[in-house]
C-alpha cells in the first residue's frame, strides 16, 4: 500500500490488539491522539522515538482534533459508551468526523451505531474488525474486513495499511462484522478440532510436541495448528485471545445466524464448550486452554 497522507488520527482503546495497532501507526509516522479507559500505555511512547503521540483525558477531547478516529474495544458496551457516552465522541466530534470501528459487534448493533453517527456528527461509520490476532497487529499483517461507504473505505487503505496487508470492502454497514462471524466460526471450530486432536495424540501414546512439525506443508497443516497447538502443550504465559472474548463472538453468531433461520451445530457445540470453560473459571485464560475442558 502507498504511504498515508498526513491526518489527524485518533485511536480509542490500548489493549492487546489496540496497543500494537497503536505502535504500528505511530512508527508509521502520524500523529496519533489516543485515549483508553487504563489511560495511555507509557511504553506506547517510550518504545517508539520521536513518536507524534498525545494523550487526551477523553474520547471527546481527542475527536475534537481528529479527522479520523480508529476504536478497538472489547463489546458492544464500550463501543457504544466511547461513542455516545458521556465526553464521548460525539460531543466533541467536529462535523463528517469519520469513524473506524475494529471491534468486533454483531451486524445489527453496527448498523443502528452508523446510523446514529451520521445523524448526530453528519460522518461515515465504518465497521472494520480484523483478523490475525495480537502477532499480526505487531507485524502489520492483519486483515481488515470492511462495511460501509465504499470511497470511504478506499480514503483509508492507505491509513489502515499501517497494520493491516489486506483491506477488503465486504458491502454496506455491517457486512465486515457478519464476515468477522464467518471468520470466527471457521477460527473457532478449528482450535476445538486442534484440541480433540492434542488429546488424541496424549492419550494415543504420540508425542504431540512433534506433530506441528509433521503435518507442516499437509492438508491439516494451517497458521492455527503451528501457532494454538504448541501453546496447547504447553501454555503461554500471557493470553493472546481470550476464552471469554470467543464465547462473546460465537454468542453474535448463534444470533446472527437464529436471524437469518440457519443452524450451526458444530459451531452451537463449540459455543457450549466455551460456555463450559467460563463457568469453570477459564474465562480470562488463552484460547488454547480449552483443551484442558472435556465437553462430555
Amino acid at each position: 500500500m502507498n504511504p498515508a497522507p498526513r491526518q489527524a488520527v485518533g485511536f480509542c482503546g490500548l489493549g492487546r490488539m489496540g496497543l500494537p495497532m497503536a505502535q504500528r501507526l505511530l512508527h508509521a509516522g502520524h500523529e496519533l491522539r489516543m485515549w483508553s479507559r487504563s489511560g495511555v500505555a507509557p511504553e506506547l511512547l517510550r518504545d517508539t522515538p520521536g513518536a507524534q503521540g498525545i494523550a487526551c483525558a477523553s474520547p471527546a477531547e481527542l475527536a475534537a482534533r481528529c479527522e479520523v478516529v480508529l476504536l478497538c474495544l472489547a463489546d458492544a458496551q464500550a463501543v457504544e459508551c466511547v461513542a455516545f457516552g458521556e465526553r464521548g465522541l460525539a460531543q466533541g466530534a467536529r462535523p463528517g468526523l469519520v469513524v473506524v470501528d475494529h471491534s468486533t459487534l454483531e451486524p445489527n448493533t453496527t448498523k443502528r451505531l452508523a446510523a446514529r453517527w451520521l445523524e448526530r456528527c453528519g460522518g461515515h461509520w465504518v465497521d472494520a474488525p480484523v483478523s490475525g490476532g495480537t502477532a499480526g497487529a505487531r507485524a502489520g499483517t492483519l486483515a481488515v474486513m470492511a462495511g460501509g461507504d465504499a470511497p470511504t473505505i478506499d480514503a483509508l487503505r492507505a491509513l489502515l495499511g499501517a497494520y493491516a496487508a489486506r483491506v477488503t470492502r465486504m458491502g454496506a454497514s455491517g457486512a465486515g462484522q457478519a464476515a468477522k462471524l464467518v471468520n470466527q466460526v471457521i477460527v473457532m471450530t478449528t482450535i476445538a478440532g486442534l484440541a480433540e486432536a492434542t488429546r488424541l495424540a496424549r492419550g494415543g501414546g504420540v508425542d504431540a510436541t512433534r506433530v506441528p512439525a509433521a503435518l507442516q506443508g499437509g492438508w491439516a497443516d494451517s497458521v492455527l495448528l503451528q501457532t494454538l497447538m504448541p501453546r496447547m502443550l504447553e501454555p503461554p504465559a500471557e493470553a493472546s485471545g481470550t476464552i471469554r472474548t470467543m464465547l462473546k463472538d460465537l454468542d453474535a453468531v448463534e444470533s446472527f445466524a437464529a436471524e437469518h433461520a440457519l443452524r450451526l451445530p458444530v459451531a452451537g457445540l463449540v459455543r457450549a464448550w466455551l460456555a463450559r470453560a467460563v463457568a469453570q473459571g477459564l474465562g480470562e485464560s488463552d484460547i488454547s486452554q480449552i483443551v484442558r475442558v472435556p465437553l462430555d
